[in-house]
């Protein structure tokens, strides 16, 4: 008799835990949410080195008709130091061709990251506030989502609304 309750305590821990693997809709939401930050800090590092690369390329461009002994002055770590233009344009050119390296990297991390948004979307049937709204379920869904940020996510097996 003992062991037909053990077993009959197994099946039951088994079904609940397949209940549980399916995270509640809250760490669904904060999943994606955390998941889209990072997509968004990727970018923003990427447009800023883009920036900086900018300015790299003007400084090149204006040095290059310019007399290799003249002198000019170079901020490195806050410091000012005086430099000859043929000493800082290698050294400029060098840190612009890294900065395009990194650039690269950061795209390429990006488009793996909206790759991983993707499926984890598609795996949670995620839909975001403003999309598909005809339907009426998905209208009830975002109006809930708008008053309660928090709760933006369905606990119906529909998906999870994520504002």
């Amino acid at each position: 008799m003992a062991a037909n309750s053990s077993s009959t305590t197994s099946k039951s821990g088994n079904s609940s835990g397949g209940k549980q693997s399916a995270p509640p809709a809250e760490q669904v939401v904060a999943m994606f949410q955390r998941m889209r930050q990072e997509q968004r800090s990727l970018a923003s590092k990427a447009a800023e080195l883009e920036m900086e690369s900018n300015e790299h390329s003007l400084v090149i461009d204006t040095l290059k008709d310019v007399d290799p002994s003249r002198k000019c002055f170079r901020l490195i770590g806050g410091v000012l130091v005086e430099r000859t233009v043929k000493e800082v344009l290698p050294a400029l050119q060098t840190n612009k061709e890294q900065i395009a390296k990194i650039i690269e990297s950061l795209n390429s991390m990006m488009r793996e990251k909206g790759r991983e948004l993707t499926e984890y979307r598609e795996r949670y049937n995620i839909r975001l506030v403003g999309e598909g709204e005809s339907e009426g379920v998905n209208q009830s869904q975002s109006t809930a989502s708008s008053k309660d940020s928090e709760g933006g996510g369905s606990k119906s097996g529909a998906g999870v609304l994520v504002s």
